[in-house]
């Protein structure tokens, strides 16, 4: 199996094809990447800009390149010496314009006879033989709009094929509508009458039947042929916890593509552990992102900052927020699965329901893998007769009906079939999770923005030295394979951005004040969202005033708490709105936010780099999100999908050929420097990274300091700067390498081991990365 030192991702798009990516192949060999990693690539809704929404799976997308530019792309990177990693989807297809979906548009037209019926997981029977559309306004008579136009269906923009036979020329568009295989119906039912399987809340991705051989084999035809014809290297899996059994579809996979490189898109939550029977080399990477981020964060400052921005108890508010989740735009999940408890169970339907519902919000991870994970179904069927001592008997009635095994555990090596409930309840947990949790909760606990990423633990406010050390210790012998990330196109923010940010829990008193201010001086009536909102402002800033606009906007309705998508506060929104243009307008606002961005952005670039030096020498295989080799300063996507100016990145990569030490400033070519030599040193020497050894400090500044030996590599790094620069600096504070020479491969110097001067060490930047001069 060939594996990655490195890689970098690209999202490609109309505006950024195939044939560009091929272009800045030359530009990645130089800056030291392994392998190109590019998002979705097979066709996707027409203008998409992400390519999750797969329209036709059998295909590149023409809007994207077409196949032959995806040929040219990978030949030019395995000219290059370059490997390449795609990320596919196979949870769900993109259904929002049924014309465009071949699969889809035939269920649509066939109904249960359409040669893909099964390859959509549709609840027929629910809806009496039909699938609902939720598309209808919420006039007095929406069908009334609808519209006979050559052999189809219109509805305003939407249009929908028709069912052989269902027309007579004199036939009323709402006649034909009847005889349909499908069900135009107001889209406020989807939350609780939708009737197939979507991604998450969202209509227009519907779920996919993987499991199945036959969607299986089509599905990936196309990707197929890329490992017969030897065009990617490795694959990046989307959202495994949406399929019936993740561990079988990586064992088709990996047979599939000859035992390739597969990552899976699988959040971890704290103490979990990838399911040791995946054919999979690991995840991609927000666990280690979590860990990173929280060396960089001030366990002192966390009391102040809980008093600016006061909240429950996060555990407490995602069980909230969980339960409004599976009440609200999933409940029709929930009805599903109460439809498929057995009848001779004897439970009420509507205690059913609530229980489920209860039981989703209990539950402690993404999900389970029966007969995998049974513990966490326990701990929620415990949890959840805390919370509804009312519900204990339904619950405990329904625990063997959500897990076949409990009463035999032995039956799962018997290949006891797996029942559908207990299947499809695994599939729910993890819609409910990411749903409750990053996308909702995540927008309410504001004590410290920077701590709020997927894949991570807002809970857990640091971690020291000593931590980090063990968990890097475990990953080298555990998940040696798996990726390192800092940015992705689902961060909540960048990695500059949260660097930035995480500064303030080392003036926490400071910034409390200001926030006073802030608030004074712009009030939105929502302490928490006002905490939020400055702190995206100051993290990111300078940032234009449209992308503020549209990140607040985004935030406000996903914390769903003083304004929603469904039902926007305009009141409220006003005033937010209001509160943005006064960073730009307001003389004394624009002060407040300008003047504490120039105190506290130096630190900001000192965390940044360190983050950076730590992510990509660490254990694990380190991504490079497109563009954050220079200053990344976004936020939620679609921010994080602008577009990169590879020019500028180019030239500054040329410039630094020559010697150049640029200063740590808003020029961000410092930031390549240190990426461009950690990124060469890990590919061309990868004998160097085979191990891990903390490196000691001494001294009183010492806390300061983290460092470790990979094998002859060592990274050292500044952290807590601000706090450094109050104490005095350095003072007698010493590194102590091993034994042996040294020299550094971002700055040239050289060093004997042993106690050296961390003064000396960091004279020029707050990063170093050491090479032993004998190691091999």
């Amino acid at each position: 199996m060939r594996t990655p030192k490195s890689t970098y991702r690209l999202q490609i798009r109309s505006e950024f094809d195939l044939r560009d990516a091929a272009a800045v192949v030359p530009y990645l060999r130089d800056l030291g990447v392994d392998w190109v990693y590019l998002s979705p690539v097979l066709t996707a809704e027409q203008g998409s800009g992400h390519g999750y929404d797969v329209t036709n799976p059998t295909a590149i997308d023409p809007e994207r390149g077409g196949r032959d530019a995806f040929v040219a792309l990978s030949d030019a990177a395995h000219a290059a010496g370059l490997g390449v990693l795609v990320d596919i989807v196979p949870n769900h297809l993109g259904v929002q314009t049924p014309a465009q979906n071949p699969w889809w548009s035939s269920l649509l037209k066939g109904g249960q006879d359409s040669p893909y019926a099964e390859a959509f997981d549709v609840d027929w029977e629910a809806a009496g033989g039909k699938i609902r559309l939720p598309v209808l306004g919420d006039g007095g008579d929406e069908l009334a709009a609808l519209e006979l136009d050559g052999g189809e269906l219109r509805y305003y923009d939407h249009r929908f094929p028709i069912a052989d036979g269902s027309y007579e020329t004199g036939d009323t568009a709402q006649a034909v509508h009847a005889r349909q295989h499908y069900e135009l119906v107001n889209w406020r039912r989807a939350d609780s009458e939708l009737n197939y399987r979507r991604f998450f809340g969202v209509n227009t991705l519907a779920g996919l039947r993987v499991e199945v051989p036959r969607v299986f084999d089509e599905s990936h035809s196309e990707i197929r042929t890329w490992f017969e014809e030897s065009l990617v290297d490795g694959l990046r899996i989307d959202h495994p916890d949406g399929l019936a059994d993740p561990a079988g579809y990586l064992d088709r996979l990996r047979e599939l593509t000859g035992g390739a490189y597969v990552l899976v898109e699988k959040i971890l939550e704290p103490g979990e552990t990838l399911p040791a029977d995946w054919a999979s080399e690991g995840t991609t990477g927000y666990d280690a992102l979590a860990d990173i981020d929280r060396l960089f964060v001030d366990p002192a400052g966390q009391a102040t900052l809980e008093q600016v921005a006061p909240a429950e108890d996060f555990h407490s508010m995602i069980h909230g927020t969980k339960r409004g989740i599976a009440d609200g735009i999933l409940r029709s999940e929930v009805l599903r699965l109460t439809r498929l408890v057995p009848s001779d169970a004897g439970l009420d339907h509507e205690r059913a329901a609530d229980a489920i519902a209860e039981l989703l919000a209990c539950f402690p991870v993404y999900r389970s893998y029966l007969p995998g994970g049974a513990d966490y179904l326990d701990d929620a069927v415990v949890a959840a007769q805390v919370h509804r001592p009312d519900l204990a008997d339904t619950l405990k009635a329904l625990h063997p009906l959500l897990n076949p095994y409990l009463a035999d555990p032995d039956a799962a090596d018997a290949d006891t079939p797996m029942t559908e409930l207990a299947t499809r309840f695994q599939q729910t947990s993890g819609m409910v999770m990411a749903k409750g949790v990053e996308d909702t909760a995540f927008y309410r606990y504001n004590r410290l923005t920077s701590l709020n990423e997927v894949g991570a633990d807002p809970s857990i406010f640091a971690i020291d030295r000593v931590e980090m050390h063990n968990r890097l210790l475990r990953r080298q012998r555990d998940n040696p394979l798996s990726m390192t990330a800092l940015s992705t196109h689902d961060t909540k923010r960048s990695e500059d951005t949260r660097a930035r940010i995480s500064v303030l829990s080392e003036m926490a008193d400071d910034w409390a004040i200001v926030l006073g201010q802030l608030d004074d001086a712009a009030p939105l009536g929502d302490p928490a969202f006002s905490s939020l909102l400055w702190q995206a402002m100051i993290g990111a800033w300078p940032l234009s005033r449209e992308r503020a606009h549209a990140y607040v906007e985004k935030a406000s309705r996903e914390a769903d708490s003083s304004t929603h998508w469904t039902a926007p506060n305009e009141a409220f929104e006003e005033r937010m709105h209001a509160a943005v243009d006064a960073a730009y307008d307001t003389p004394a606002v624009n002060a407040l936010v300008t003047d504490l961005v120039e105190k506290i952005k130096g630190y900001g670039w000192s965390n940044s780099l360190g983050a950076k030096l730590l992510q990509l020498t660490m254990p694990g295989v380190p991504d490079v999100y497109q563009g954050s080799e220079f200053w990344e300063d976004s936020l939620v996507d679609p921010d994080n999908r602008r577009p990169v100016d590879f020019e500028a990145r180019k030239q500054s990569l040329v410039d630094l050929a020559f010697g150049a030490l640029p200063a740590v400033d808003d020029g961000a070519v410092a930031k390549l420097l240190v990426v461009s030599r950690a990124l060469k040193l890990r590919r061309d020497r990868p004998e160097l990274f085979d191990g891990y050894a903390a490196v000691p400090a001494t001294g009183a500044a010492a806390d300061h300091v983290f460092g470790f030996d990979r094998g002859g590599a060592v990274a050292l790094l500044t952290r807590l700067p601000l706090g450094l620069q109050r104490r005095g600096g350095w003072q007698d504070t010493a590194v102590v390498l091993p034994e042996g020479q040294y020299s550094c491969a971002i700055t040239g110097a050289t060093f004997s081991g042993g106690a050296v001067p961390a003064g000396t060490i960091f004279e020029t930047y707050p990063v170093a990365l050491l090479i032993r001069e004998d190691a091999s």
